[in-house]
């Protein structure tokens, strides 16, 4: 679940997920250990697709159209990555208490922030 907290200088609200990002290298690793044949070729090509797409956004040459096909085939390689090492629970699925919940949370630290950095009302 996502705990909403303040920043260390309190300006803003942070939403943490290193710990996501933590469990998506451990299972990647761990994939790539039990089949590095399979899994190897499909990092190469997804890096590679990124290089391209990445290119394409900041080219200032490329066409938009070239843009949207190197963004389809990353995505696609993506896709394909993560079906031979899937990782669990990356998304958090909220049921209507739980988002509703949050979004309270998310809400009180920035009234928070609001008065701190902006103290008087205005008209």
């Amino acid at each position: 679940m996502i705990r909403p907290q303040l920043t260390a200088d309190g300006l803003a609200v942070r939403l943490p997920i290193a710990a996501r990002a933590e469990q998506l290298l451990d299972d990647l690793a761990v994939a790539y250990v039990e089949d590095p044949d399979a899994l190897g070729p499909l990092l190469t090509h997804h890096g590679e697709n990124m290089r391209a797409l990445d290119h394409a956004i900041y080219g200032h040459d490329v066409p938009e159209y070239e843009r949207a096909m190197r963004a389809a085939t990353a995505d696609g390689s993506r896709e394909a990555l993560l079906a031979e090492a899937p990782v669990a629970g990356l998304d958090d699925l909220l049921d209507p208490d739980s988002a509703i919940s949050l979004a309270g949370r998310i809400t009180r630290l920035a009234v928070h922030i609001r008065h701190r950095t902006n103290p008087e009302p205005r008209p």
